[in-house]
């Protein structure tokens, strides 16, 4: 397979064009020949027009690129090796919604050949690729698993806005299922990652490596946030607390926040559902969700009782909040955890209003059903900076007086500003 897509003979596929899916699916057509899929047609046509949907690369990135975008499964008949990078996220109840990778499952299947390799990138629950994904690939093809067609999982490593820890510069993991498949999965993307490859015994293996890293994430925070509700309570920083305890070499260096996004505050619940299926209730997993899924009410329960303190009625009050992404320097509003927060706000009747440089306003309505402003009024009775945008990093406090009345709240969630400073301009101050 290497070999013939070296040739280029054969194509790679990559189905699902977003964060992780573009990236990957630009990369490799600098070496091979490559059909990048998605079912959006407007974010087909964008990539047509070398932009990028997510605003995560640049115009030169689609330059010398041996790539054919489409929206046309019909199309995937002319790869070979197929790479399945679709969502996997939650629904409402927190159950996984696994609609688009099986979906993807069936396209892919409907149009299976002999020899064709499928690799699976979306972060699932351990058994997913070979227990849910595989059955429908048979079953469209024709097709046995291992024997007609080679099977692989691959998990995604990409972090969106980070500039230093890109595609290639991570080590990827890699597993198949067997040792011929291992070989020549690890061959193709051996030949785009400059960091190496780890070949994990199992696909199994590889499935839960994944979603272990997202969820030992989510635990830290969890206890970093819990710490916080604490301290707050004893009147302590918890960032000075942080920076002391810091100084032990083996103190892991975890903050406090929101934890939204489609990684951390999502992949714990595959592994909590696949665990329950198994009949066992995670303990700590579950804890730790509660917590961070709690800090949006925290929040705004904590400015509520400030305005208060002041003599104001949460009812007259007026909040500006300073990004609404669910990390900093990024358009991707997934799973935003300050649209709860300015929800819960609003359960205190508190007129909140909202801005940020890289959400994008139609899809922000579209998704949350609120309102982002092009930019901020004034008379804020108190601002929040939720996301510690660059943009928001330099704010003078004769920009943010502007914004105030008098006596006014800063709550600056991801501790951007000195505590002193805030004090000494007039500004009450409050992080995390």
């Amino acid at each position: 397979m290497f070999n013939e897509l070296v040739k280029k003979e054969k194509a790679i596929s990559v189905i699902g064009l977003g964060y992780v899916g573009l990236p990957l699916a630009l990369e490799f057509a600098k070496k091979f020949r490559v059909i990048g899929f998605d079912i959006n047609e407007s974010r087909v046509e964008m990539m047509k027009q070398g932009i990028d949907p997510s605003k995560e690369l640049e115009a030169d990135a689609f330059e010398n690129s041996d790539i054919l975008f489409t929206s046309n499964p019909d199309d995937l008949k002319n790869a070979h090796f197929h790479i399945v990078a679709v969502p996997t996220p939650v629904d409402n109840a927190k159950v996984p919604n696994l609609k688009p990778v099986l979906s993807a499952s069936r396209a892919v299947g409907n149009i299976l050949k002999k020899g064709d390799y499928v690799v699976y990138e979306s972060t699932v629950y351990p058994g997913c690729t070979e227990d849910d994904c595989v059955p429908i690939l048979q079953e469209a093809s024709g097709l046995k698993s291992c024997v007609d067609f080679k099977l692989g999982y691959s998990p995604e490593r990409i972090n969106p806005g980070d500039k230093e820890r890109t595609l290639t510069t991570i080590l990827k993991i890699v597993s198949g299922c067997d040792e011929e498949a291992l070989e020549e999965i690890s061959k193709v993307y051996g030949s785009i990652i400059k960091a190496g490859i780890y070949k994990a015994s199992t696909i199994r293996v590889a499935e839960a490596a994944k979603i272990i890293e997202n969820t030992q994430r989510d635990l830290n925070i969890s206890l970093m946030n819990e710490l916080s509700i604490i301290f707050d309570l004893m009147g302590i920083d918890t960032k000075a607390v942080l920076e002391a305890a810091g100084t032990k070499w083996n103190f892991l260096k975890f903050v406090p926040g929101l934890v939204g996004g489609h990684c951390i505050g999502v992949d714990p619940y595959y592994l909590v559902h696949k665990s329950r299926q198994l009949g066992y209730e995670p303990q700590v997993i579950l804890s730790g969700r509660r917590i961070n899924d709690g800090m949006p009410g925290f929040v705004a329960k904590r400015l509520t009782q400030d305005l208060i303190r002041l003599g104001r009625s949460p009812m007259e009050s007026k909040v500006l909040v300073m990004g609404v992404t669910f990390k900093e320097n990024v358009s991707d509003i997934r799973n935003s955890k300050v649209a709860d927060l300015v929800r819960e706000l609003m359960k205190f009747s508190i007129n909140v209003h909202l801005v940020d440089p890289y959400a994008s306003p139609n899809e922000f309505a579209h998704e949350y059903s609120l309102t982002l402003m092009d930019s901020p009024t004034n008379n804020y009775d108190a601002v929040i900076v939720a996301v510690n945008h660059e943009e928001y990093k330099n704010l003078s406090f004769d920009y943010l007086k502007s914004l105030m009345k008098e006596k006014p709240i800063l709550m600056d969630l991801k501790a951007i500003f000195d505590p002193k400073e805030v004090e000494e301009n007039g500004i009450a101050h409050w992080r995390l």
